[in-house]
This record gives C-alpha cells, structure tokens and sequence, in this order.
C-alpha cells in the first residue's frame, strides 16, 4: 500500500500534540490541512487512528499503535535529512527543547538571546513544564533536567552552573516577629510556604552541614503547585506570610535588595547543576549540535 508521507507526518504531528489547533502551531500548518490529510490516511488504510471530541484529539488503539512504529522512524528519517543541513554556512531548521520552569528561568534565560543571534535561522521552541516525560514522545529534540532525573541511554551535556544550592528566606518583619530558626528542626514551628509537584508529591526540605543531613517536613498556610505558581511564595515570603524554600538564584535578587534575609544559610544544601540530555542512538540534528557546541563553548569554568 503506497501511503503519501505527508498524510503520515500530520498524523504524527497531531497525534503527539493531541490536537489539530496545536499541532497547526507546532508545525506551522494550518489545522484544516492536518485534518484533511488525517482524514484521507484514514480513508485509506480504512481505520479510524483519531477519537475527535470538541476538547481534544486523541489516538485510538490502531493510531497508538502506528504512532508508536511511525514516530521514532520520521524522527530518524529527519535527523539523516538533517545531514545535508551540517553543509549549509550557517544550521538552519527547529530545535524543541522540554525543560523545568526553573532551567527556564535560570538558565535559559542567559542562554537563549545571544544562541538566537549567534544562529538567526534556528528557531527555538522550549516547552517549560515540571512534569517529567519522554522527550521523544512529546516530540522534543532534547531536555534539560538534573542527574537524578536522567533517562538511561541518554547523552548528558552540562549547563548553566556546575552548583547550585537550595535557600530558604524570609523577610525582616516575618524573622522580627516570629524569631530565627538557629536548626532545620525550628521550622516545625515555623510558617512555612511549601511547594507540590505535578505527581501530588510535596517538594522534601532538606538541609546538610559537616556532613549531617536534616530533612523536615513543615506545614504552613500556603502549598503552590512547582512551575507556574512559585513566584506567589517568593511574593508571599515577602510579604511576611513565612519562610520560603528555593534555589538560591531565584531568591538572589530578593536577597539582595534586602526584601528577604537569608535563614540557616549554614545548612543550604549544595546540588550539581543541570544537564542537556539527548538520546544517543540517533543523529544528532544540525540545530541541536549548534545548540551542544554553543553550551558548551559558553560553560562555565569548572
């Protein structure tokens, strides 16, 4: 059966975006001309591959199956086009990148504007989420996460800072008020803004000094879901609600202007920096390779 590749490339796309607005976006089509080429696979190979509703699209068992068979080899067959791109003057093409909001934020965000004018014909796309997915599947090129979230037979590439630590602060009214904890046990009975993965899991607060390891567990008047809604613990740190618990260099410049004042900085927890991470069993495409040796020539001095 002769199947036009087309057809199949908008299949893959919105499978994976599990819409025919988003997979538009994604790939720069329109969502008539995905649905149109959808329909007409359908009609072809006579199964229906999409369970279309007014809220979403989303695969049947056979467009499951297909989309797991398909995906990886247009992927492949991409990156070997890609090839040829390593002969142009200058990469050319998208690179999707899948990242936490706090590598977005806080490294990104340093990145990415001078990436962008080094290759003006490469154009990133960063999906910034705390969920934690194939990048593969969500049809992303590579992912930054930390070591302790690397997926096995992947390439990891270091980025951003080599150490980065976890702070807790709050502000001068609060510490006046309430007194300042001289041991992590303190925060017991202390207020304190606690953060919830996307899982359900809440955010573990732990401390390390002289090689004694401290992990506790406070309750106070605020829970934020990771990502989207931390800044509203930083604000409510300052605004005296209770101490808060994040990476130092997203409270850096509250700490610096004097709205926070560090607590137990003796204790704050050192952690390896984040990592590119890529699969390793593929050509790597020519906007990611620029992307790799642009980090890498900008890497921070060990």
């Amino acid at each position: 059966m002769k199947v036009d590749l087309d057809d199949l490339k908008a299949f893959v796309t919105v499978a994976r975006a599990r819409g025919f607005r988003e997979g538009a976006r994604v790939s720069g089509s329109s969502a008539s001309a995905l649905s149109e080429a959808v329909r007409r696979l359908e009609a072809q190979l006579g199964v229906r591959l999409l369970h279309r509703t007014t809220r979403s699209v989303i695969p049947t068992e056979a467009g499951e199956g297909l989309l797991g068979r398909l995906g990886p080899a247009l992927t492949e067959m991409e990156a070997a086009l890609d090839v040829v791109n390593g002969f142009r003057d200058r990469p050319a093409g998208s690179l999707r990148l899948n990242v936490p909001v706090s590598a977005a934020r806080l490294v990104l965000s340093r990145i990415v504007p001078p990436f962008l004018a080094a290759y003006p014909d490469i154009r990133l796309e960063v999906i910034a989420e705390d969920s934690f997915v194939d990048v593969l599947a969500a049809g992303c090129d590579a992912g930054i996460r930390y070591d302790d979230r690397l997926e096995q037979d992947m390439i990891a590439v270091p980025i951003g800072p080599r150490v980065q630590r976890f702070a807790t602060a709050a502000s001068p009214a609060y510490l006046e008020h309430h007194g300042r904890p001289a041991h992590p046990r303190d925060l017991l009975g202390h207020a304190c803004l606690r953060s919830r993965f996307s899982s359900g899991t809440m955010t573990p607060w732990e401390f390390e000094r002289d090689g004694e390891v401290v992990r506790v567990d406070p309750a106070g008047p605020l829970i934020v879901r990771v990502g989207g809604a931390t800044d509203l613990s930083v604000d409510a740190a300052i605004a005296g609600s209770g101490i808060v618990y994040l990476f130092e260099d997203w409270l850096r410049p509250h700490l610096e202007s004097g709205a926070l004042e560090p607590v137990l900085e003796s204790w704050w927890q050192r952690f390896s920096g984040p990592f590119l991470y890529y699969p390793g069993r593929r050509l790597v495409p020519a906007p990611l390779r620029a992307f790799i040796d642009f980090i890498m020539a900008a890497a921070d001095p060990p």
